[in-house]
């Protein structure tokens, strides 16, 4: 079974990212852990971001982050269960706890979390000293967006206060912030982050599993330059990027679909978003731009066959409320997923384009709308 590559890395503090405990040294706290901030600084420059889950005032995360230089992306400080505070540190970031990992000097600590969360890989400070040269902590590829992902995290932050103290509708605060979702065919420069993304999300994830680089190679080349061109009679393969901004900061390429035009009916082999765009207007805006465009090009139907698993529940969500109904599931091993494999089942869902098209919302960008 291939372990999922973490995302983030909770860390305790007392004897863990400092050489001491913060609370019994008022005078002159302990000075930070000199082989967990290597492991720290190392793991940020591959895009795996920094939490802390502890025992301690909110001071304490302040001045960890202080002497390890390091940016934390969320800090859970109380003296509730680590369990508690870790499941806490997922919702927030919006993370799976499959890709969470757990650093705590205690062992009760490390058990109690194992037993509450199994999914989240524990470890002690002298596990993660190995543990940098693990594959879980070895993304096979590193983009521009990955070594920015702490700072795409403390603009997530400014965001979401924001929107908390807006006093106009979601899409009023869209609109307010400046969001701009921009769609346009893959370019070859794309690919080392559409393999990333495809191997990082699962939320979002129609196909339930990543794609290589060749794949994605191989249909960016197919295709060429002009997406969504389907040839006479034939169906054409189009690899969509999907590019999100707003007066907070850039967000970069956060989405991508494959769609391939069939006589009558539209497919969309791939879908695939990052969680940092949810709530945030873009899945329904890729949606609706494929729609109408299906339509214009005389299409009766767009469909996504969909992989079930425990964590694609939010795509299905979102396929559901922008109207999309699913069909009769198909069994493991049936064809129509982008990289050819088959899944656990799936599930087509269908949206049929004969009555009034979507609305597409202002801050969408595509070719073929004005």
């Amino acid at each position: 079974m291939t372990m999922p590559t973490v995302k983030c890395v909770v860390w305790d503090i007392d004897n863990t990212l400092l050489s001491g405990v913060y609370l019994e040294s008022a005078a002159q706290p302990p000075a930070a852990d000199p082989q967990m901030t290597a492991v720290l600084k190392e793991l940020a420059s591959r895009g795996i971001v920094h939490a802390i889950a502890s025992r301690n005032p909110p001071a304490a995360a302040a001045y960890a982050a202080q002497a390890t230089g390091c940016e934390f992306v969320a800090a859970e400080c109380g003296w509730g269960r680590k369990s508690d505070a870790v499941a806490r540190i997922a919702a927030e970031l919006n993370i799976a706890p499959g890709t969470l990992a757990f650093v705590d000097d205690d062992p009760y600590e490390r058990a109690e979390v194992s037993f509450a969360l199994p999914p989240v890989l524990v470890l002690s400070p002298e596990d993660m000293a190995d543990a940098v040269g693990w594959p879980e902590f070895s993304p096979s590829v590193i983009t521009p967006e990955a070594r920015r992902r702490g700072a795409m995290y403390a603009q997530r932050r400014r965001r979401l206060a924001a929107e908390r103290s807006f006093g106009g509708s979601r899409e009023e605060f869209l609109r307010s912030c400046g969001t701009q979702v921009s769609i346009a065919a893959a370019e070859a420069a794309d690919v080392p982050r559409l393999h990333e993304l495809s191997e990082r999300t699962s939320q979002f994830n129609s196909a339930g599993a990543g794609l290589t680089e060749e794949a994605f190679r191989s249909m960016i080349c197919a295709t060429g330059p002009s997406a969504l061109q389907p040839g006479p009679g034939a169906a054409a393969r189009g690899v969509l990027t999907v590019r999100l901004r707003d007066t907070f900061g850039d967000d970069g390429l956060v989405g991508a679909s494959v769609t391939e035009q069939g006589p009558g009916t539209w497919t969309v082999r791939l879908l695939m978003m990052s969680c940092r765009a949810m709530g945030r207007g873009v899945i329904e805006g890729l949606l609706a731009w494929l729609a109408r465009l299906a339509a214009r090009e005389g299409a009766e139907a767009l469909q996504i066959p969909c992989a079930l698993n425990d964590r694609n529940v939010p795509l299905r969500l979102a396929l559901a409320a922008a109207g999309f109904r699913a069909a009769a599931s198909q069994p493991a091993g049936g064809a129509g997923t982008a990289g050819g494999a088959g899944t656990a089942g799936r599930a087509v869902f269908r949206l049929d384009l004969g009555g009034p098209l979507p609305e597409l919302p202002g801050w969408v960008s595509g070719p073929g709308e004005p």
